[in-house]
């Protein structure tokens, strides 16, 4: 009896762990609504390291792809996004500018003839952005991740794989900011990609998902078509949400099963 009673008990713990930690239970999102991926690094985790959670293993990241393709999912730009559209639209983006994306996600699309948006800092070298946020993150891992050279952007470009987005000239924590400084962040920032890489730039995304109203309305004077965020889920109305869309987190912490509960509701874990 007190058998039964000790395994009884440790299978309810199991299963309030498993819901807890994978909420499968949220409804499906309909297909109709494109889902926007962010993503920033595609490359092997480091030992100790605090934002290995931003760093998707390049097997993991092929598995994604290899899923999507199988499963019906047209790779878009997220310039080309539509509303309530009969196809099952994906936009996989890119934060900051890491040299990965171009070294080692870029084979990679290549090879399931998927496309990508970029989301570029412009004056991305040599910068600890990760401590314009949090003051305590000051050990520079960020910094010394390399950044994408100019030569590689405009090979990416070139190759009609990646389409380019604004994310301000350094990666700005725009609440620190006055609005003279967050236009001149967010407008020099489109300036730049589209003279450097002669490449139009309509979409753009705010750095650390930090932003205002005002940001949003300095976003829409600039002339961006679209805004991500890094409010997980997936947006409903593209013409209402344009400045402020969501998007599905794909952790380098979550394996395929993770990946598809993300793609079916925009969320994997409880507290997501």
């Amino acid at each position: 009896m007190l058998t039964w009673v000790f395994c009884s008990a440790i299978g309810i713990v199991v299963v309030l762990y498993v819901n807890f930690q994978f909420a499968w239970w949220r409804p499906t999102v309909s297909y109709n609504h494109p889902r926007v991926l962010m993503y920033h690094m595609i490359s092997h985790h480091k030992r100790r390291a605090r934002f290995n959670k931003l760093r998707v293993d390049p097997i993991e990241f092929d598995r994604q792809l290899n899923w999507l393709k199988e499963n019906g999912w047209e790779f878009v730009f997220v310039s080309e996004l539509e509303n309530d559209s009969a196809r099952k639209q994906v936009a996989l983006t890119f934060d900051d500018g890491y040299r990965d994306n171009f070294l080692t996600a870029d084979p990679i699309l290549k090879k399931y003839d998927a496309k990508a948006t970029l989301y570029l800092v412009t004056d991305r070298h040599n910068r600890d952005w990760s401590s314009s946020k949090k003051e305590h993150h000051d050990d520079g891992e960020l910094m010394v991740e390399p950044k994408l050279l100019d030569e590689d952007v405009a090979q990416m470009v070139s190759s009609r794989r990646w389409e380019l987005g604004g994310h301000t000239e350094t990666h700005a924590n725009l609440l620190r900011l006055n609005d003279e400084q967050c236009f001149i962040e967010i407008h020099q920032c489109r300036n730049n990609l589209e003279e450097t890489f002669g490449s139009s730039v309509t979409s753009f995304a705010y750095p650390f998902g930090l932003f205002e109203d005002r940001h949003v309305e300095l976003v829409n004077k600039v002339g961006f078509q679209f805004a991500v965020t890094t409010d997980q889920g997936i947006s409903l109305d593209l013409d209402a949400e344009r400045l402020k869309l969501k998007r599905v987190k794909v952790s380098g912490r979550d394996g395929l099963a993770s990946f598809r509960l993300r793609m079916r509701t925009g969320k994997c874990r409880f507290r997501d």
